[in-house]
């Protein structure tokens, strides 16, 4: 009989900030399934070490072994990303018959919290769970005003080890004036191992989506309802891999350099449903999602473009790794017809994504593995 996993917390220091403030490392590990390593400094998961089917682990997502890389370019790796994740066109909105106007970081769009947004900000730890299910939170206070956006918001986020293979992130925000706030997580995947060299471009990725919102030169979704994915490259309801239609002659491929589009999912109830699969055919590494937001943005790593150094000495190239990022629709404040993204005084906003781990024997990738997946809509 197997002995049973153990489950340990570590904490300790990663880098120090320019005014001399230490970020801190949080290491959550069940010694015979994962070790997820969170970092303050954007409230960030910097590694993420995961067993192959032979049992070996590797880390699967990418960043920086040291701080310093995270401070000489801002690049989104692992971190929280707020208060506005994705892009608000033009950088302004209408909240209750008052135009907000937002620090445009994007062109003339707002894009991921605008100039300093979330993922710049070093969190402070408020509680430490060293237990059965070991876990992080992490707060921060956004002041009203900041970066435009009205309203004081007080933000946790919590990282949980909820099972030898299974991750889970709770965020929550309230405010003390009415708002918009819409937080993801901006992993980049690559199962097949942050130092493989390999492309996920052979990952195999199921999407519970039969819509996607169609882009604009800026990335803001076009003037219409969301586009059908029948007929489609961005028909990924019954799996494929992500580069089998990547080249196809696709006007919004072309737009987008690749897949950076918003998925529309099965209307939120309140409790994660299942939203994605990710599977790699060499390490057998299989990753289920599971989300209560309304929507899944796909990027495919387009503009990683070789310059930046990551772990391991490598350096970062298109399609080195893919997002998955749950959240609300993009430019939902400048769509009404778009799920809300607005927060009022006494209410919580709450997000809670699960990343479930698990293996495929090979050859059989593009099956469900043995996790219970519900429908989607669940």
């Amino acid at each position: 009989m197997n002995a049973p996993s153990v489950s340990r917390v570590t904490r300790s220091r990663f880098g120090v900030l320019p005014d001399g403030s230490e970020v801190e490392r949080i290491v959550l590990q069940y010694d015979a399934g994962l070790e997820a390593s969170i970092i303050t400094y954007g409230a960030s998961l910097q590694a993420l070490l995961v067993p192959d089917v032979a049992g070996r682990h590797d880390d699967i997502v990418l960043g920086h072994d040291v701080f310093d890389g995270y401070l000489a370019r801002r690049q989104y790796f692992g971190a929280t990303v707020g208060r506005y994740a994705n892009r608000i066109a033009g950088g302004r909105f209408m909240l209750d018959g008052t135009a907000v106007q937002l620090a445009a970081n994007n062109g003339a769009n707002a894009l991921h919290g605008g100039l300093e947004g979330f993922d710049r900000r070093n969190w402070r730890v408020v509680r430490i769970e060293d237990g059965e299910h070991p876990g992080v939170t992490l707060a921060y206070t956004s002041a009203d005003g900041e970066e435009g956006y009205p309203g004081t918001l007080d933000v946790e986020v919590t990282w949980r080890l909820t099972g030898p293979m299974e991750l889970s992130l709770d965020m929550t925000a309230r405010t003390d004036r009415p708002t918009v706030v819409n937080l993801t997580n901006h992993s980049f995947f690559n199962l097949s191992g942050a130092r493989s060299g390999r492309q996920i471009l052979d990952h195999h990725l199921t999407v519970a989506a039969d819509h996607f919102l169609a882009i604009d030169a800026g990335a803001i979704p076009l003037p219409q309802p969301p586009s059908e994915v029948a007929g489609t490259p961005f028909d990924f309801r019954e799996g494929f891999e992500v580069g089998a239609r990547i080249r196809n002659e696709h006007p919004q491929l072309r737009v987008g350099r690749g897949y950076d589009h918003n998925f529309c999912l099965a209307p939120a109830t309140g409790e994660p449903r299942f939203a994605a699969r990710l599977a790699e055919p060499t390490s057998g590494r299989v990753l289920e999602l599971f989300t209560n937001q309304p929507g899944l943005q796909v990027y495919s790593g387009n503009f990683l473009d070789g310059t930046t150094g990551g772990k391991g000495g490598r350096l970062y190239r298109q399609s080195d790794a893919i997002c998955l990022e749950p959240h609300a629709w993009p430019d939902t404040p400048n769509r009404p017809d778009f799920p809300t993204a607005r927060l009022a005084p006494g209410e919580v906003y709450r997000h809670t994504t699960s990343y479930r781990f698990t293996h495929a024997i090979q050859g059989a990738i593009g099956t469900q593995s043995e996790v219970e997946r519900p429908r989607s809509g669940q």
